[in-house]
């Protein structure tokens, strides 16, 4: 249920609207009354499984970035990978202070569910807060404190979120401008998606669903700078009304995930908490699956390996889902990972990645597709990825490198109703039976 003051809010925007429109003051109300949010994501971070620490009578407080703006806020809590009920005794929400880990008091807001400043999350759920009146705009930066009365056991954390968390010992002080003494962490606790109220009824959501090349893994904490970010840029200076959801999980992989538990679940079991539950979207770019081809050599876990074959039957799984639910779903190719962690690179596993690859390319199973290999590869060692964009392991980007991915995305691909570029006759005929069966 929305609050008066939510409802005034878009009711008053609403009669603006038809008023301006010369509708006439009967029309303007009606349409006031029966007008609701368009909830749409905005930042997303998408838990493990539960292997990070115990919380217990602390205080998180976490900063996220919004990819697009709006009229109000709302936040979603997971619990779904938790062992134990999560308890929440209260929550705030307002803008970051000029201090890391501090707020501007002036700005805070005190978040409730279902009208109550507190609430349980039973194990397997996740929650909604209700919506709270301000006045966001794109990549506009909020912080979220929350006080954590009860042992969680061990917590299903969001592992590497290239982010600072702050956690206070000092009971509830989800108010305060500062933490007392906090100690600090780079994963996102509970929190895994923030939607807000977009002024735009066309407005919707990107969703970026892939391992820790998606995350930003080894990109500067606190700097946005992950390829969904640079996209979520792009977008807004584009003045397209798209928000980002940024669904990378480091490790993770299409089949398969226990045992190891920091990667998982897979995204074939994900899918539907982390893509199809987010409000408003659109579109899905899938960069996955290197982790199925690497994983199973340097973790020691050879019953896991899997044939090109296995993986684009997984993948194949993913597209039919987005298109059950009228998404359209971009792939993205995988980049190169010569020389990386011992026992992840091997010529065998590099023939797997150009067979995936040729099949994302020419296959004619997605919607669109953006070349993150052709853009990060050397040149001439084209199973290397090229220096001024290595992060250092030879397989993950620096910050040069997720910024060229993020300029990559051809925004076409998100603002039309078919791609281009593609010089099959088949192909573009595919193209548009998509984009018929799929509009935005």
């Amino acid at each position: 249920m929305l609050s008066l003051e939510l409802r005034l809010v878009f009711a008053a925007a609403m009669v603006a609207s038809a008023v301006g429109a010369g509708y006439g003051a009967k029309a303007s109300a009606q349409s006031a009354s029966a007008i609701q949010p368009h909830w749409v994501g905005s930042w997303g971070a998408s838990p493990a499984f539960p292997n990070g620490p115990e919380v217990v009578k602390q205080t998180i407080r976490q900063v996220v970035r919004l990819s697009l703006g709006g009229r109000a806020v709302r936040i979603r809590l997971s619990n779904e990978m938790g062992t134990a009920p999560l308890v929440i005794g209260s929550a705030h929400i307002a803008r970051p202070g000029q201090e890391p880990g501090s707020i501007d008091p002036a700005t805070d807001h005190v978040l409730t569910f279902s009208g109550r400043p507190s609430i349980t999350v039973p194990v397997g759920a996740p929650v909604l807060s209700d919506p709270v009146v301000l006045d966001v705009k794109s990549l506009d930066s909020l912080s979220i404190s929350l006080f954590v009365p009860r042992a969680t056991g061990p917590t299903a954390t969001h592992p590497e979120g290239a982010a600072t968390a702050y956690i206070s010992n000092a009971g509830d002080t989800t108010a305060a401008a500062t933490l007392p003494n906090p100690t600090t962490s780079t994963a996102h606790f509970f929190i895994s998606d923030v939607d807000v109220a977009a002024d735009e009824p066309e407005a919707g959501t990107v969703v970026a669903l892939g391992d820790s090349i998606t995350d930003g893994f080894g990109s500067t904490v606190d700097a946005n700078r992950r390829w969904p970010d640079v996209l979520a840029e792009r977008l807004i200076d584009a003045h397209m009304s798209l928000g980002v959801v940024n669904a990378g999980l480091g490790g993770n992989r299409i089949l398969h995930d226990l045992p190891r538990a920091q990667f998982g679940p897979a995204a074939l079991a994900r899918f539907d908490r982390d893509v199809l539950s987010v409000p408003g979207v659109r579109t899905v770019i899938l960069l996955e699956s290197i982790n199925d081809i690497g994983l199973s050599g340097s973790a020691s876990l050879l019953e896991q390996a899997v044939s090109a074959d296995d993986i684009t039957a997984g993948i194949r799984q993913i597209i039919e889902r987005a298109h059950a639910h009228r998404i359209r779903i971009l792939g993205a190719t995988l980049t190169p990972f010569a020389d990386t962690i011992p026992g992840y690179y091997s010529e065998e596993g590099e023939e797997k990645r150009q067979a995936v690859n040729r099949w994302i390319r020419e296959g004619g199973a997605f919607d669109g597709v953006t070349d993150f290999d052709a853009v990060l590869r050397d040149p001439v060692h084209t199973d290397h990825i090229a220096a001024q964009y290595d992060g250092g392991d030879h397989l993950h980007p620096n910050d040069a490198g997720y910024r060229r991915m993020g300029e990559a995305v051809e925004l076409a691909l998100l603002r039309e109703n078919r791609s281009k570029g593609r010089s099959s006759g088949a192909h573009r005929r595919r193209e548009q039976n998509v984009a018929d069966a799929y509009p935005l």
